[in-house]
């Protein structure tokens, strides 16, 4: 049951989605109304929290064995006793799954008010405390150490610092003020540090904040899914075209043992130094990070020998990982999606340039990986058939682990294309909440299978290049 209204679109946004739900493809294979139900139901799903927090354990420094030991003390300490299973996946050897309980009906909201954006307000969701920069609005009188409600501004409406919102908000929980109102909203206040420490979150999470740094990193599923799809191996070398924040570029320098050699790139360059720092925490040398445009990191040219970053000569990669940038609907929790369909289309031709790049820097006998975090046919599935009619060289391949769902249908696709994609498919999950009495009933088989379903929506293709290009 939706606890949350439905993600809501720009209008046209939203035409064009129900266009994408209701292509003659996919009614004639599943009926108008089975497509329909489908479509709503993602969209209420896109609007709550995937039911479980994924972390990935950076096994460079550590088994998962002993890292599982060390966060279930955490979480004992930090949810004070309540007894909240951490699993381990029987096809993901290197993630640990923690149910989110909740959502918590029995909250009773305080008369002090605090209203965050709505970016704090998912991270608030899945299991962090609110830092200041996130706050918009308080009551007139809080005070340190006062009891407060959380809120959601949804829709980006609220005035920062003013007095009361009588807006759409959504209620994230309760907590206690670390800061005055006034220390909040002083031209001379703290801009960061902790504002709202949650103590009754609307779901029971718990927070990483600087818990295990070493050795954990916060990652959605089928973000850990992918690496292992590309599977590299060590000595060889790795391309991450679109690396920030590094998530993926740190797992698959583990997932080679930290032998060979990994280029990241990334044009903005605070998110470079994101790479970097999360290298350095996990201890992981092969990663090499460059500042750099992905669409001309192919060079027209002759190279230094000395040369290390790009652009890069033709078929110089054994593997290359093309995590796309995209219209990025798959993402939970979001009840309101603030692009406009000019942004949502833009993304199909930088992802075709970003492709072509892609093709062009690896080696016959090669692997390309291409995901997004969205869940659009023309950013998926119509980007296979247009890669498959484009470059004859490439061929489709079976994913391993193969975790999520076939590709979606409405891209013209052959059956047995479709069942060598996966897409990751919120709605496939069911939206009945957790609850500490349910969850110890629960078998550990039926929680794998619901962390499987009920995760962000995400899409994976996996090609061999089979000759040059």
């Amino acid at each position: 049951m939706s606890f949350f209204p439905k993600i809501s679109f720009h209008h046209e946004v939203e035409e064009y989605l129900t266009k994408v739900f209701r292509n003659n493809e996919l009614i004639t294979a599943l009926g108008a109304k089975e497509a329909e139900s489908k479509y709503q139901s993602l969209l209420s799903h896109l609007s709550h929290p995937p039911a479980f927090t994924t972390v990935r354990v950076n096994t460079h420094l550590a088994s998962v064995k002993h890292v599982r030991k060390l966060l279930l003390e955490e979480i004992q300490k930090q949810l004070k006793g309540i007894c909240v299973p951490v699993l381990e996946h029987p096809e993901l050897q290197d993630i640990l799954l923690i149910p989110a309980i909740g959502p918590r009906r029995d909250l009773k909201k305080h008369e002090s008010e605090v209203i965050v954006g709505a970016q704090c307000g998912y991270a608030v969701l899945r299991g962090a405390h609110v830092y200041v920069p996130g706050i918009i609005s308080t009551s007139r009188f809080m005070k340190a150490g006062d009891l407060v409600s959380v809120y959601s501004d949804i829709e980006g409406k609220c005035k920062r610092g003013a007095k009361e919102f009588e807006g759409v908000k959504v209620f994230l929980g309760n907590g206690i003020s670390e800061l005055s109102r006034s220390e909040i909203f002083s031209s001379h206040g703290p801009m960061n540090g902790m504002g709202i420490r949650m103590t009754e979150p609307l779901y029971l999470s718990p927070s990483f904040d600087n818990v295990l740094p070493h050795h954990l990193f916060l990652q959605n599923l089928p973000s850990v899914v992918v690496s292992h799809v590309l599977n590299p191996q060590p000595g060889e070398r790795i391309l991450d075209m679109c690396a920030a924040p590094g998530g993926k570029t740190t797992h698959l320098a583990a997932l080679m043992r930290d032998q060979g050699e990994e280029i990241a790139m990334d044009k903005i360059a605070n998110k470079v130094k994101k790479i970097k720092q999360n290298a350095e925490l996990l201890q992981l040398n092969c990663i090499k990070a460059f500042r750099y445009d992905g669409t001309k990191a192919l060079s027209v040219g002759k190279r230094e020998d000395e040369q290390e970053g790009p652009p890069f000569l033709p078929e110089s990669f054994d593997r290359i990982l093309l995590d796309a940038p995209c219209s990025g609907m798959g993402q939970r929790p979001n009840m309101s999606y603030s692009s406009t369909l000019k942004e949502v289309t833009s993304y199909q031709p930088l992802q075709r340039k970003l492709f072509t790049v892609a093709v062009k820097l690896l080696k016959p006998g090669g692997v390309l990986v291409y995901s997004t975090c969205t869940i659009t046919l023309s950013e998926n599935e119509e980007q296979v058939a247009w890669a498959l009619e484009t470059f004859p060289c490439l061929q489709l391949q079976p994913q391993e682990p193969h975790i999520g769902g076939e590709g979606m249908r409405g891209a013209g696709l052959a059956l047995e294309q479709l069942k060598l994609l996966q897409r990751f498919d919120p709605s496939a999950g069911t939206l009945q909440g957790m609850d500490v009495e349910s969850l110890q009933d629960a078998r550990e088989e039926d929680l794998i299978s619901l962390a499987n379903k009920d995760c962000i929506g995400f899409f994976i293709a996996k090609f061999i290049k089979l000759g040059s290009k």
